[in-house]
């Protein structure tokens, strides 16, 4: 459970940064919202080489996995909700006389609070499918690995344990 707080915690904060600043700068728009799209589509399995180079085998390589499932789909949620603010609450707001900070946290962030949430709700089925995948081809301690164990040892009582288990865990965390 270490890894994927740490990892789906990374991802919540840099995916609303990111959901923001694309959403409310057309710069940001224009330079990282398409590339932003495209990688959403790109399943999380295929950053395991890379993260594999760059970290190694160990937990890092994992959160890194986990955060990468989980940071297009909340960024692309936040990104939506900043663009469904209705522009009568901004200019009500600005009139009102909010500055730059007081208007992200008084308005827009609260009003794109439902496709925060939402994007927030996906990027966790997504985190937690990288960890199981994760945790299968990486030899490490977790629910995943004893999925394989079961699987090497022809145990099918405890690999639809473990599936019992994941499953259980999923809804209730949703």
């Amino acid at each position: 459970m270490k890894r994927i707080a740490i990892g789906y915690g990374i991802s919540i904060g840099v995916g609303v940064f990111l959901g923001l600043l694309i959403g409310r700068f057309r710069i940001f728009e224009e330079t990282l919202g398409s590339l932003i799209s495209g990688l959403q589509t790109l399943p999380t399995i295929c950053w395991l080489p890379l993260a594999l180079l760059w970290f190694g085998l160990n937990d890092t390589t994992i959160i890194f996995l986990v955060f990468m499932g989980a940071v297009f789909s909340i960024t692309v949620a936040t990104d939506a909700g900043v663009k469904s603010v209705p522009q009568l609450y901004i200019r009500a707001a600005r009139t009102m006389g909010a500055k730059r900070w007081n208007l992200y946290f008084e308005v827009i962030i609260p009003a794109a609070l439902p496709h925060i949430i939402t994007g927030m709700k996906q990027g966790w089925s997504f985190a937690w499918r990288s960890l199981m995948a994760a945790e299968l081809l990486i030899v490490c301690l977790g629910l995943g690995h004893l999925m394989m164990i079961g699987r090497e040892l022809n145990d099918m009582s405890q690999v639809i344990a473990v599936m019992i288990v994941i499953i259980v865990i999923g809804i209730l965390v949703d």
